[in-house]
């Protein structure tokens, strides 16, 4: 077992070791008691644990009382807030211009990897940013929100309960589309283009195992793992030799030819619930995504998939870790950005809103067709 401040000069520096942690972190990381925030790394500069309790103390009761309304009627949410959250955090840091909703077709959203983002999670972001405005107008930025979301989404799945510092504010601009594929890994990578990808962010090969984690829950579109059924380029039937050949012949049935809008679970063991099992996927070649399988043909991802799979706890104490560390990347602090009043709109443009901005904004995002879900 290692000491505390051993697992904390691993998280901030780049050693790749998983850890287990001992006393009373390891309690209240898994089984629903609180952690103590001084048991975890400090925030980065700007960031803290108790950065509303002035100005908002009601906000986490308020998000999570909100999110619960959507959740209780479709748990399956959980995953496209989860998601929602990384796309933002790996493109331009976790500052929620992931968020704006510009139909322009080189902006963030309007990338292609963002199209299968789910519209309810952005309909339940802007209902979280409602009900805080009403009690704190003005106070709470929409990437703390979405941050705030996708912890309780995790939790309300079944995951482990855990503080997030907060004190984000929002950016005024987005990415444009060739930043966004640049930044964003492809189910399709294998192993060292992931290390590569999370190395860039500052995230080690425990965090990649640990973050990767998160496909224990949501939905997988037929073009993201046909390249496992088929030749992308003729079509021919060509299986991965590493898919089951039981779970290969389920995914034909789901996918019966290229380019197919079809979805199917990310975990077939239990597709709503935050555990462990989705490395148990791996171990028996049931896992959907290249980036997913090629998890155990590295040494190391190997053996770490191999201890979350047997160690649950372990799995979520690393997780933990890696959320901490993800929704930390580039983040805006102190003066820079700003607080939009709403969060799929800058407040620059929110000025003009009404005069003009509506025809830069398709209604039809707004509606779940628009999208695939995930």
């Amino acid at each position: 077992m290692v000491s505390l401040a051993e697992m904390v000069m691993k998280y901030r520096g780049t050693i790749v070791l998983f850890v287990v942690i001992s006393g009373a972190w390891s309690s209240g990381c898994c089984n629903g008691q609180s952690i103590d925030v001084d048991d975890l790394p400090e925030p980065v500069d700007g960031l803290s644990w108790t950065f509303y309790n002035t100005t908002c103390p009601n906000l986490e009761s308020i998000v999570q009382s909100t999110l619960d309304t959507f959740l209780d009627d479709d748990i399956t949410q959980a995953a496209g807030l989860l998601r929602l959250h990384f796309h933002d955090c790996f493109v331009q840091g976790c500052d929620a211009s992931v968020l704006l909703n510009i139909t322009d077709s080189s902006s963030e959203r309007q990338a292609v990897p963002n199209l299968t983002l789910r519209a309810m999670a952005f309909i339940i972001i802007d209902e979280i940013k409602a009900a805080v405005e009403a009690n704190c107008s003005g106070v709470v930025s929409c990437a703390d929100i979405l941050t705030l979301a996708a912890r309780d989404s995790i939790v309300k799945s079944g995951g482990p309960e855990y503080p997030v510092p907060l004190g984000r504010r929002d950016s005024t601009t987005f990415a444009d589309n060739t930043t966004v594929l640049a930044n964003l890994p492809s189910p399709l990578s294998d192993v060292d283009t992931l290390v590569a990808a999370f190395s860039g962010k500052g995230l080690n090969m425990t965090d990649l195992v640990a973050l990767s984690g998160g496909h224990t829950i949501g939905l997988g579109h037929c073009t993201s793992f046909e390249n496992r059924l088929y030749n992308t380029s003729t079509g021919v039937r060509e299986e991965d030799p590493t898919l089951d050949q039981s779970f290969a012949n389920s995914l034909y049935l789901v996918c019966p030819a290229l380019n197919v809008t079809n979805t199917t679970n990310l975990d077939v063991q239990t597709p709503d619930d935050f555990d462990s099992d989705y490395y148990i996927n791996i171990q028996n070649n049931q896992s959907l995504f290249t980036s997913d399988q090629t998890l155990y043909g590295n040494s190391t991802t190997q053996g770490m998939v191999d201890s979350f799979a047997s160690n649950q706890t372990l799995f979520f104490q690393n997780l933990i870790l890696g959320m901490l560390k993800m929704g930390q990347i580039d983040v805006l602090t102190g003066t820079e950005g700003e607080i939009r009043s709403n969060c799929s709109v800058a407040n620059s443009a929110s000025a003009i809103f009404d005069k003009g901005i509506r025809s830069m904004v398709d209604p039809a995002e707004q509606s779940p067709s628009s999208f695939h879900s995930e």
